[in-house]
């Protein structure tokens, strides 16, 4: 399964540019052309690396990278033409992983993308595997995306449709606040009023099925007000 690169650039030929090298090495791509399009697409797709600009309307490129900081852990590499080191210091204290300088080289983009990914899944080793895999990791939860198949330890869950859906979702970005809208959309495509009752349900026995103690849910946690997440523990 492909890793999803989210693209936040105003100037259209760059995007066109950075778009076509990414896609020619393996990537889906994302685009959005200011900053708050690009938080919208953030926060409703599974995303797995940024590569920003700073100067954008609607919202600029550093205050995006606090938004999409205060929401993921994902790389985020910013390219600019503001090449002063203060201007790299700034994003990169911000939450940048990465600043690279325009006029650029295409093929550094694709070159720092792919260290960016690669340092992040080292450090990140409960993160969805590496490109060339059908399969997310989490802990002691194993979720094959071919066999639509889930195991604990090595024991087989059985999961209806619209729980492996939601698991998937959740397992695809670790540590990712989803709202219920978000989730539900997920699952379905659409989303009312009446749905929500709905996903707590679907939650509810989810956790039965992955949780050592369900009354005390260790993977999926709920975040008051906001929606839910996935985390890693280790179990016996």
């Amino acid at each position: 399964m492909p890793h999803t690169i989210l693209i936040a650039e105003d100037d259209q030929d760059i995007t066109t540019l950075v778009k076509l090298y990414l896609e020619s090495s393996g990537y889906r791509v994302l685009c959005a052309p200011d900053g708050a399009t690009a938080l919208d697409l953030a926060r409703t797709e599974s995303i797995d690396m940024a590569v920003l600009d700073i100067m954008m309307p609607r919202m600029n490129g550093y205050e995006l990278t606090r938004e999409l900081r205060a929401i993921s852990n994902m790389p985020i590499l910013i390219l600019s033409a503001k090449n002063t080191d203060n201007d790299k210091i700034l994003g990169l204290e911000l939450g940048a992983d990465d600043y690279l300088t325009k006029p650029f080289n295409p093929l550094e983009i694709i070159a720092r993308v792919k260290a960016n990914l690669r340092r992040f899944y080292q450090l990140n080793p409960t993160s969805p595997v590496l490109p060339g895999s059908n399969v997310l990791l989490l802990g002691p939860l194993r979720l094959d995306l071919d066999a639509m198949s889930l195991t604990k330890n090595g024991a087989p869950i059985s999961l209806t449709p619209t729980e492996y859906k939601i698991l998937s979702c959740l397992m695809r970005a670790p540590g990712r606040i989803f709202t219920k809208v978000q989730l539900y959309e997920a699952v379905s495509g659409t989303y009312f009023e009446s749905d929500e009752n709905t996903m707590m349900v679907h939650i509810s026995k989810l956790r039965d099925k992955i949780e050592d103690d369900p009354r005390h849910p260790c993977f999926i946690k709920t975040v008051r007000g906001l929606g839910y997440k996935i985390e890693a523990v280790e179990t016996n």
